[in-house]
């Protein structure tokens, strides 16, 4: 029986700002809060439009409380990333290394710090900070292995 195959690529457009700011870890950390915001705003967006098909309308009051919701999820995990990045780079910075256990240790202390911020407890911070920790971790080695 004749088989066929089909092969092919499909890119996307790549947008790419760049922002120096004379500092690499202010570039790196602004760089991922605007990239990591910008996904979150278009989440948010996505999530709004289905709520507005689904009502059949949108009032005044809902398109506010949409763009209010989309600036919130944006700057919340722009700054999560952000924070992220920064605490990478400066565990690099301090080890003079670049390896997997900066990933985990900015995951773990992202993870304690934006507990800390939203939370009181020790065990939640502590919690945040092993799971921060492991999901870093996983994605570096995710990452190794493409």
């Amino acid at each position: 029986m004749p088989h066929r195959r089909f092969s092919g690529s499909l890119t996307a457009p790549k947008v790419d700002l760049f922002l120096d700011l004379g500092n690499p870890f202010l570039n790196l950390t602004v760089d991922s809060f605007l990239k990591i915001g910008t996904v979150a705003v278009g989440k948010a967006a996505a999530e709004e439009a289905y709520h507005v098909a689904k009502r059949g309308s949108i009032s005044n009051h809902n398109f506010e409380h949409s763009l209010k919701k989309m600036c919130k999820e944006g700057a919340y995990w722009g700054t999560v990333a952000g924070l992220y990045v920064g605490m990478e780079y400066g565990m690099e910075r301090i080890r003079g290394t670049r390896d997997w256990k900066n990933a985990m240790i900015g995951g773990a202390l992202t993870g304690a710090i934006v507990s800390a911020a939203s939370s009181k407890s020790g065990d939640k911070i502590v919690m945040d900070a092993i799971a921060g920790g492991a999901v870093a971790t996983a994605a570096e080695f995710i990452n190794y292995l493409t």
